[in-house]
């Protein structure tokens, strides 16, 4: 046994296959390859000369001696990753300033468990969150008006990085006993004769309307409501239908306070991305910080997977 053949690669890859369940989802959080990762996996267990991973399990299961070097990555990645925060630290500094910017009305649900979490490990810099709406939220970075922004869009633009957070489902939300709830996935045409009950943001910013109903020729008509819960108050009375992220949902569809169907027969997804300066993009209480919402994130929403990385 060569345990010289154990990476800090190894440990994350390891830890991904646990949370993922699946090589295939663990690659995509690794941003690497299927075939990638299995190499790696079967390359370490011939090194070890013991096998890591019950492959026929369902999600994947660790064997002993895998479960021995994930207590280790438990172990010891924490403490890498501190060490190399401390080491940014010394060479940029550990104080600073992040303004943020939030396009998504939903985003604040899994942005401030983050925020805290960033907070403990870097006291001396400032968040701040700028409220309202804003027609061009990236243009706040160019005007110098924000640090980051939480955008759904990554359309190239001069002097501006976007990194991937996460890709989610956007479900349709339906009343329980509702006809269309016994629909496998919903059409446009399901919408056509229903008010669609949205955020108060234009049309082209919500993703059912600017990528489904709009090409269809499909103009439901709007009624507007500013909270998620109200949203949902409004479907479940019947008012109308909505489609909202489905990590925001699910606590009120485990509840039977509405349902759900995807839409389209391969789901609507959307991605998250945070955009930055490119001179700010190298910080590193910057690069800490869209880490940190990453990998909280996924520790904390279901059903999320990583975002398409921007060309």
């Amino acid at each position: 046994m060569n345990v010289s053949h154990v990476e800090l690669r190894h440990l994350r890859l390891l830890q991904a296959v646990t949370e993922a369940g699946a090589l295939t989802a663990a690659a995509e959080r690794l941003h690497l390859t299927q075939s990638a990762v299995s190499h790696q996996l079967k390359a370490l267990e011939d090194a070890l000369g013991l096998p890591l991973v019950e492959r026929t399990a369902r999600p994947l299961q660790l064997t002993v001696g895998g479960r021995r070097l994930l207590a280790l990555a438990h172990a010891a990645l924490p403490q890498v990753d501190a060490a190399l925060r401390d080491l940014a630290k010394l060479k940029d500094g550990d104080a600073g300033e992040l303004r943020i910017a939030v396009e998504c009305h939903t985003c604040y649900d899994w942005l401030m468990p983050a925020m805290d979490s960033y907070r403990d490990v870097w006291p001396g810099v400032e968040l701040d969150l700028l409220g309202g709406f804003h027609a061009d939220p990236v243009g706040l970075l160019l005007d110098a008006r924000a640090d980051l922004v939480i955008t759904s869009e990554a359309a190239p633009r001069a002097g501006i990085v976007h990194a991937p957070l996460f890709g989610f489902e956007m479900l349709a939300l339906l009343p329980p006993g509702h006809p269309l709830a016994a629909k496998k996935w919903l059409l446009p045409a399901d919408f056509s004769e229903h008010t669609l009950i949205t955020y108060p943001v234009p049309e082209d910013r919500l993703d059912l309307i600017r990528r489904v109903l709009a090409p269809a020729g499909i103009r439901p008509v709007r009624r507007e409501a500013q909270l998620t819960v109200a949203i949902l108050q409004l479907v479940a009375s019947r008012r109308g239908l909505a489609a909202l992220p489905a990590w925001a949902v699910a606590p009120y569809l485990e509840r039977g306070y509405v349902v759900a169907s995807s839409i389209g027969k391969h789901g609507l997804w959307a991605e998250l991305y945070a955009a930055v300066r490119e001179t700010d993009a190298a910080r590193a209480y910057v690069a800490d910080f869209i880490e940190t919402v990453k990998r909280d994130s996924f520790a904390r929403l279901p059903g999320i997977r990583p975002a398409i990385t921007p060309p």
